[in-house]
């Protein structure tokens, strides 16, 4: 198995990165692997604590059984919002895992497109990552770009890296957002407790959000329009979490449950804008907001009425 790692991967240690990937495979049975020369990082050996760096290419062989490896195509209803010969943008719903992992291996986005698409997807990320060019965390819904095929993939990978791609996300946050209009710029790291968290800190990668207050619910509740400069891994959830306003549900990152219960974060990808591949046209896509904004927005409107 090959994969390319992206920005969402880097300053990952290898053995922390493969335990992500290998999820209920102990950290010891991984660090094995490494030191006997199983993984290769850009076709060398490398020691477990070795830092990861975007464009890596990590090369390994199985640490689970072949069968535990099949991802199978799944009759799983896409809400498929354009698409062209090389690419689809979906509508990812809350709940769904964009890609399997060792631990869940159906029910994700892959399952669907491989049902749905068959093998017209893009392999550089390996067969768990079929299509995936950017992700979407599990309880976030929205516009998720799609290739069908590498040279769409690197196409699409480029845009995202050289920020020509337009990402627009609505969010509630928790209590009332003191500006409104603002720039976020703090610095984006692992966490240093739980590497499946992020933190901001100071020797994090530079991460740029925009944020424009849409509606005001007194102190409760903000509801906001987000675009991200960068795009770092929980980019959103991090930078507001740190501004002392959680995105409302998100409890990973300190709101608990608010009083209007939903499926975590209330979070949604709602715009994209990007040139059409090997096109001069450009492509503009937009979202209403979904079931779960659409929940707390009317709660909190009705409180106010």
């Amino acid at each position: 198995m090959i994969l390319t790692i992206d920005e969402n991967s880097e300053d990952l240690r290898l053995d922390s990165y493969l335990s992500e990937l290998y999820e209920g495979i102990s950290r010891s049975k991984i660090q094995t692997a490494i030191k006997k020369g199983k993984v290769l990082v850009n076709g060398t050996e490398k020691k477990p604590s070795y830092t990861l760096k975007d464009g890596d290419k990590i090369e390994f062989e199985d640490l689970v059984e072949e069968s535990i490896l099949k991802v199978e195509p799944e009759n799983i209803p896409l809400e498929v919002i354009w698409e062209d010969e090389n690419m689809a943008v979906i509508n990812k719903p809350s709940g769904m895992l964009s890609h399997p992992t060792f631990i869940e291996t159906s029910g994700t986005l892959v399952n669907a497109l491989l049902y749905k698409y068959g093998q017209n997807l893009s392999d550089i990320n390996g067969e768990f990552r079929r299509g995936i060019v950017h992700r979407l965390d599990r309880n976030t819904s929205g516009l998720l770009m799609i290739a069908k095929n590498n040279k769409t993939h690197e196409y699409l990978a480029n845009i995202i890296k050289e920020h020509t791609l337009t990402k627009k996300y609505h969010a509630i946050l928790v209590g009332n957002y003191p500006r409104d209009n603002d720039v976020i710029t703090d610095p984006i790291g692992r966490n240093n407790l739980n590497p499946k968290k992020m933190a901001v800190r100071p020797d994090g990668r530079p991460s740029v959000t925009k944020l424009k207050v849409i509606e005001r619910f007194g102190n409760d509740a903000t509801y906001v329009e987000l675009t991200l400069v960068t795009g770092r891994t929980h980019q959103i959830r991090v930078h507001t979490s740190n501004k002392r306003h959680p995105v409302y549900n998100d409890t990973l990152y300190g709101a608990g449950q608010g009083k209007v219960k939903t499926q975590e974060q209330v979070l949604q990808s709602f715009y994209l804008k990007f040139a059409k591949p090997f096109s001069a046209q450009i492509i503009e896509l937009e979202l209403k907001p979904d079931e779960k904004l659409e929940k707390v927005l009317n709660y909190f409107r009705n409180r106010r009425v």
